[in-house]
């Protein structure tokens, strides 16, 4: 079961948000700032939120842009996480499924995403559902994400 998030759910959201960035170790401005800022993307329509699992057990955040190389936007799969303990029965596949529902209902010229060369389990999905990590060039080079924080 998948359904979209409205501005009730953000600190449900919040709250899995600062789990998904402290179990893997990463920093998180905590559940209040987060919650005030999901709430602005849903009530802003800036991101769409898609919560899947009777608890619920995880969602996926995406975004649309507009692009040079397609009249269409482009999806972005900002976020996709589920609780540990739910991991492995479907859930991420549902909220994927969503999400790529939600994109076509969008008239998306694609979506993307990035994930760590290490996460075995998200890249496994992703390329289940059709996402192939780009290989560029003659040289058959690996595209990298670089970031900048200010």
């Amino acid at each position: 079961m998948v359904r979209r998030a409205n501005t009730g759910d953000a600190p449900l959201i919040a709250r899995m948000l600062h789990d998904f960035n402290t179990e893997f170790s990463e920093p998180t401005p905590g559940t209040d700032v987060l919650s005030r800022r999901v709430l602005a993307f849903i009530e802003s329509g800036a991101m769409t939120y898609l919560l899947g699992g009777a608890g619920p057990d995880g969602f996926a955040q995406v975004s649309f842009r507009p692009s040079v190389w397609a009249d269409e936007p482009v999806g972005y799969l900002e976020e996709l996480y589920v609780v540990p303990d739910r991991r492995g029965e479907g859930v991420g596949r549902a909220l994927m499924n969503a999400t790529l529902e939600l994109a076509r209902e969008r008239g998306a010229a694609g979506m993307e995403v990035v994930t760590g060369e290490d996460d075995t389990a998200a890249r496994s999905l992703y390329e289940s559902v059709g996402f192939a990590n780009e290989i560029e060039g003659k040289e058959k080079a690996r595209s990298l994400f670089y970031e900048l924080e200010f």
